[in-house]
């Protein structure tokens, strides 16, 4: 409903957490961007750097298989490791990903986010530190854009609130420039500009990975604007999309 409580709707640049925000706030909006910082969407920026094509998949099963099949792609490990060939949802695994591969990337999270505002008939962005600029320029033509930061996982399922993901967004809505900009927004814009990304190396994502042997993911994921390429869903893939001439 146009009217609803929750759907910032006076504001040009909207902000709020995980699946219920695509559901609820994506079919009034002409851009969504999905940042998932901790691994998935720093996952899509390397691979489309690199000119390959990264095909998000919700389920880590073997529909997977079959939807890689279809889309004459590969699929990624189920499991965070890395080693000869294999691609994973680790960002340093995809460092050397070759132009042209095709790559199914299961991530439950970003995933079904990214299908659920699809289907409301939004443009779609994977957006994360990295790509922050990018992203913004990218989304600069689009007049209702909508950030949503993805968050983590409880192990009930529940969500888990990400810091890392809640100051990306706050950097790509502070690169947007001047904008209306709900309360929730500019509210992840300030925290961006009073944080430090060196506290994010010790935030609870990040201490996950270091314990569990990926510190180097932990320095790719909290890389600032090293990347020119906005990363866009279209045909079912994510593809590099230069920030500064976005098709609209």
């Amino acid at each position: 409903m146009s009217n609803a409580w929750y759907n910032q709707n006076p504001f040009e640049v909207r902000l709020e957490w995980g699946l219920a925000a695509a559901e609820h706030l994506a079919h009034e909006a002409d851009c969504v961007v999905i940042v998932d910082v901790m691994s998935f969407s720093t996952c899509v920026s390397l691979a489309n750097d690199n000119d390959a094509l990264i095909y998000p998949w919700p389920w880590k099963d073997d529909s997977a298989l079959r939807y890689a099949q279809e889309n004459d792609a590969d699929v990624a490990s189920f499991e965070r490791t890395f080693s000869g060939d294999c691609y994973t949802l680790s960002p340093t695994s995809l460092r050397d990903i070759p132009a042209g591969h095709r790559l199914v990337l299961p991530s439950p999270n970003g995933s079904t986010i990214a299908f659920k505002a699809r289907d409301c008939g939004a443009a779609v962005f994977s957006g994360c530190f990295r790509n922050r600029s990018a992203t913004a320029q990218a989304c600069a033509g689009f007049q209702r854009i909508l950030l949503i930061p993805a968050g983590e996982r409880w192990p009930d399922g529940s969500l888990r609130p990400a810091v890392e993901d809640y100051l990306a967004a706050g950097a790509i809505i502070a690169a947007l420039g001047k904008r209306h900009l709900s309360p929730e927004a500019h509210a992840a814009a300030a925290a961006f500009g009073e944080s430090s990304l060196a506290d994010l190396h010790h935030c609870a994502s990040a201490r996950e990975l270091q314990d569990r042997g990926f510190a180097h993911d932990v320095a790719l994921c909290l890389a600032l604007d090293v990347s020119r390429r906005a990363c866009r869903l279209q045909d079912n893939a994510y593809r590099s999309e230069p920030g500064d001439t976005a098709n609209h």
